[in-house]
């Protein structure tokens, strides 16, 4: 029997795992599923409507696009009138989609100027990205400080999508910014603001987390992260597509339920957002790596494709052979690691099977080559096995190459590490100890959904230091680079604005000696 410390403070007992996954499969099993991932009910209570919501159909689209408050009636009818289309081929495009005079006029009869967007990404102290999907082909502009950027065409090659970078602010300030297309200024009701970041000793509060699912991105808890004026929010997966297995034309209609809700435009229009994904994103349930018959290699880059026009991120993996998603990127006192735990799975399990060679190789660089204060190491799915046992991670796949990992960042005293997961449902953070004394912290942040999961607590886990689930809930880190041993505290805050959980610690105590 292993403990759960020292090298292998990763790992759980083969006979906790036993127990666990019984406790698991008891938890989940339900006579009734008919709308989703689990269950109506748990010990015999009726669930809340988002608890019964999976990938479903266009009811069940519809009733996410109202969760939250009834959308007008030109909006639904564009919605509704959308579907058939995007579904009518595997591989269907927006820019087909906006071929159809019927969706062309649906958009005229809702007032809509643009199909998606403005979303930031790629803050920086002296400007950011701004995305947008137009109606058309069209020229983009983005006026802000008294200067006009752009023009950027959108292009049916890139799925009417633009981005435009807005450079040359001064850091550490808040900038208005507006949109033009075709030199029309876009119909928006959000906030257009640019807040540029800082590397100057002060605070930066960096939001984070996982497993909207879609209905997420509505939920009131939206608005209370973005008044809380992040400089960015990091999405770890499982955010806004569903299950859909490579078909692209599907994915893109719950792309399309993104940007039709309001408390998403409202808020990436004014937080900058970065997201790799996660199971869900990617394929289905537990699905990385490809798998014979279900998911081939040709979905698997156009599912990629897809990702790289729906997001605004720094980078996506290797740009020039096009695989994988990971970038790195720095965000006031932290560099981020956003890596990709999907793309370069081999089922054969082993060394290098969860992010393979070269994604590791690139990682242990990144590291390296680090000179910020702290270090956002973010996985979609768990470091550590206490959660489910490791299921669909590190822990079932490659624990050779996650020891191998942890024994570099210790061998090179790479400090200010902060390792970031989601995937389980819930909110779980532990410390994982190694044998030198020194320890890991991971913090868990999977409930920006309010999903059921595993358990929150067992007492078998003997390093836990938080959890919840079943609730609406978010995190974020707040650095304090003026202190002589800068300090970072994580808290976890409900959607009441109740914090949850928190802990500060300095540099110092993320060091390794």
């Amino acid at each position: 029997m292993e403990e759960l410390g020292g090298e292998n403070g990763y790992r759980v007992c083969e006979e906790k795992k036993e127990q666990g996954e019984a406790v698991n499969r008891r938890k989940f099993t339900t006579a009734s599923v008919a709308f989703g991932l689990f269950g109506h009910r748990v010990a015999g209570k009726e669930l809340p409507i988002h608890q019964k919501l999976g990938k479903g159909s266009l009811d069940v689209s519809l009733r996410i696009l109202n969760l939250h408050g009834e959308q007008p009636r030109a909006i639904q009818n564009l919605f509704k009138a959308s579907h058939p289309i995007l579904f009518a081929e595997k591989n269907q495009t927006f820019a087909e989609l906006m071929r159809h005079p019927e969706i062309v006029k649906r958009c005229a009869d809702a007032g809509m100027t643009h199909l998606g967007g403005p979303m930031l990404g790629c803050i920086s102290e002296t400007g950011a990205s701004v995305w947008i999907r137009t109606l058309k082909p069209a020229s983009v502009t983005v006026e802000a400080a008294g200067r006009v950027y752009g023009p950027v065409k959108s292009s049916e090659e890139s799925d009417l999508t633009a981005v435009v970078r807005v450079d040359g602010l001064e850091p550490d300030r808040e900038t208005g910014y507006r949109v033009l297309i075709d030199g029309k200024p876009i119909h928006f009701n959000g906030s257009t603001v640019i807040r540029t970041t800082s590397e100057k000793p002060g605070t930066t509060r960096i939001a984070w987390g996982s497993c909207w699912h879609r209905w997420g991105l509505g939920h009131p808890q939206m608005d209370l992260v973005r008044k809380r004026k992040p400089s960015a929010l990091l999405m770890i997966g499982d955010s806004a597509v569903q299950d859909r297995r490579g078909k692209t034309g599907a994915a893109r209609f719950d792309v399309m339920l993104r940007d039709l809700t309001p408390r998403w435009t409202t808020f990436c229009s004014e937080i900058p957002v970065y997201a790799t994904w996660d199971d869900h994103d990617y394929a289905g349930n537990d699905i990385g790596g490809l798998v014979e018959g279900r998911f081939s290699a040709e979905d698997r880059s156009n599912v990629r494709d897809l990702w790289t026009q729906t997001w605004v991120n720094p980078g996506y993996g290797f740009e020039k052979e096009r695989s994988g998603i990971f970038f790195k990127t720095r965000i006031g006192p932290a560099d981020v690691i956003m890596i990709d735990n999907r793309y370069f799975r081999d089922h054969r399990k082993g060394l290098n099977s969860f992010l393979g060679k070269a994604q590791m190789d690139w990682v242990k660089q990144q590291l390296l080559e680090s000179k910020a204060p702290f270090i956002i190491l973010s996985c979609g799915t768990m470091w550590s096995d206490y959660v489910s046992n490791g299921k669909d991670s590190w822990g079932r796949y490659d624990k050779e190459g996650r020891e191998e990992l942890s024994r570099f960042i210790e061998a090179h005293k790479i400090g200010g590490v902060l390792l970031i997961s989601g995937d389980r449902h819930g909110a779980r953070g532990f410390t994982i100890p190694r044998n030198n004394g020194f320890k890991f912290y991971e913090f868990g942040g999977a409930c920006f959904g309010g999903r059921i999961g595993p358990p929150a607590r067992d007492p078998a886990w003997t390093t836990q230091l938080y959890g919840i689930a079943a609730e609406y809930a978010f995190s974020e880190f707040e650095f304090d680079t003026a202190k002589a041993d800068p300090e970072v505290t994580m808290r976890l805050i409900h959607e009441s604005g109740r914090e949850v959980y928190s802990i500060t610690l300095k540099r110092s105590e993320l060091t390794p000696d």
